[in-house]
């Protein structure tokens, strides 16, 4: 294999906890919400799947069916989606909304799988050219900076900004193309069957992960660099 390509959130990173999502907000806002309604509504908003890399909804909501299917196509789409959900779950200020979308999009809200930095410096250092394929609806570029880990990527490949989405072979070919790498000896990684399982179509090599919280899941990635050999 002469590239890798990634997928980000379950695969490199891993989002916080909806209850750490949520106390960091209302601690933000300076908004107290004592228990038993705190743990009520995070409950409530993981059942909504408010959380973006987090749990899928338990229900999509009737209204909210249209704009979920194309939340990784646009920002405005992906924004909607979520704080729709969120808006599912009533909160002391409506404001918080918002400012939970906006805490997911902050490198704070994101750890990275234990053995991530170990894969992918050691895959840079044997020359392999590394691409982070996302179905996502911001600009994660911050979120890998600030963790150390933007050195190693030499290319970011996000639904939004093409306007389409994973399983669609062109996200993955259009990495291919700025890694100047044949598909034919490139491999995927990725936690998602369906959206990662796309770059098959263009006889990409697939290898799946497990989608765990960080501490579970500590040398899940590890494979990869036995499967570049």
């Amino acid at each position: 294999m002469i590239a890798v390509l990634f997928d980000f959130s379950g695969t490199l990173f891993r989002v916080e906890s909806t209850e750490s999502w949520l106390s960091a907000v209302l601690t933000e806002a300076d908004v107290p919400l004592p228990e038993p309604e705190f743990g009520k509504a995070a409950q409530a908003l993981q059942a909504a799947g408010a959380l973006p890399g987090g749990a899928l909804p338990e229900r999509v909501p009737v209204e909210l069916a249209d704009v979920w299917e194309v939340r990784d196509q646009s920002s405005a789409q992906h924004r909607a989606a979520y704080t729709g959900l969120s808006r599912q779950v009533p909160l002391p200020d409506p404001g918080l909304h918002d400012a939970l979308y906006d805490r997911h999009m902050t490198p704070a809200a994101w750890t990275p799988y234990p053995d991530a930095a170990e894969v992918l410096r050691t895959l840079h250092e044997r020359g392999v050219g590394i691409g982070v394929v996302s179905n996502i609806g911001w600009d994660l570029r911050p979120v890998f900076r600030a963790h150390g880990l933007d050195r190693y990527v030499g290319t970011y490949v996000l639904s939004y900004e093409h306007g389409i989405r994973k399983p669609d072979p062109r996200l993955f070919a259009a990495a291919c193309a700025d890694l100047g790498a044949d598909p034919q000896q490139v491999l995927m990684v990725g936690d998602e069957p369906r959206a990662d399982g796309g770059a098959a179509a263009l006889g990409c090599a697939v290898h799946f992960v497990h989608h765990l919280p960080a501490d579970e899941r500590p040398d899940g990635l590890r494979p990869v660099l036995d499967l570049v050999d």
